[in-house]
């Protein structure tokens, strides 16, 4: 369909809920396949913070049903980290129909570069931020103070701060991509950039956790980030086209 034909609002819902069952198959597929390894997933996954703990200290659950539910919420993390290729592809796919032709010729390399930002988002929030934070976080303890986290209040925190990783390592991209359609250019980017800072600190308060650390330590590759925002914009952004005078 061309770019230009406009689509009735009712195609639109239609295309929504397709791209949206087939997110959700995909999910519930790599969830059945992640059940089958969740303990092994779950390890891998409290590594940063067994590694941090002393010897002989341990996760605890609270309450019987506990440990059961959080290796299901461990498989369904795992599910969404293992198809999320599949999840930005319908993303993209469900944007393609408002596009121009030669607009749609950059989502193939998009939509891998997405999934490659997103867990590389994660993969940094694993080995970089997990390790340092529950050191941090550890510190506290004492002879009258014993950390006994849950595998509950672990998991919960684990799964925000991974998927909030990924999700703002997608800022280059989508930087880029908005400057590629002229939408901003590189003198926009410069001229707010004070302003990206404060938006960078009020978006790690609500994606992490409330502690100052974490906060920190998203906002700090945030400002990275943006920076190569504008180096990528520079690029790949779109060239104003010269006047007939020049």
């Amino acid at each position: 369909m061309k770019a230009d034909e406009k689509l009735p609002f009712t195609s639109h819902l239609e295309e929504l809920r397709s791209r949206l069952i087939k997110c959700f198959v995909a999910v519930g597929v790599g969830f059945v396949l992640c059940y089958g390894f969740k303990e092994q997933l779950f390890a891998i996954l409290t590594a940063p913070l067994i590694s941090a703990m002393k010897t002989g200290e341990t996760l605890i659950y609270t309450n019987l049903p506990e440990a059961f539910f959080t290796f299901l919420k461990a498989a369904f993390l795992s599910g969404i980290l293992l198809t999320s290729p599949i999840l930005i592809y319908q993303f993209w796919m469900f944007v393609a129909p408002g596009l121009y032709q030669k607009e749609r010729r950059m989502l193939l390399p998009i939509v891998f570069l997405s999934s490659l930002f997103f867990i590389g988002g994660a993969l940094f929030g694993y080995y970089i931020v997990f390790p340092w934070g529950f050191k941090f976080f550890l510190g506290f303890a004492s002879e009258t103070i014993k950390p006994l986290p849950s595998m509950k209040e672990y998991l919960s925190f684990a799964s925000k701060m991974l998927l909030a990783f990924g999700l703002v390592f997608e800022l280059p991209l989508i930087i880029t991509f908005l400057a590629k359609l002229g939408l901003v250019s590189v003198g926009f980017l410069k001229k707010n950039r004070k302003y990206a800072l404060l938006l960078f600190f009020a978006g790690a308060a609500i994606l992490t956790p409330p502690h100052v650390v974490t906060q920190v330590m998203m906002a700090l590759p945030l400002m990275i980030l943006y920076e190569i925002s504008i180096l990528g914009a520079r690029i790949f952004g779109k060239k104003k086209e010269k006047s007939k005078d020049d």
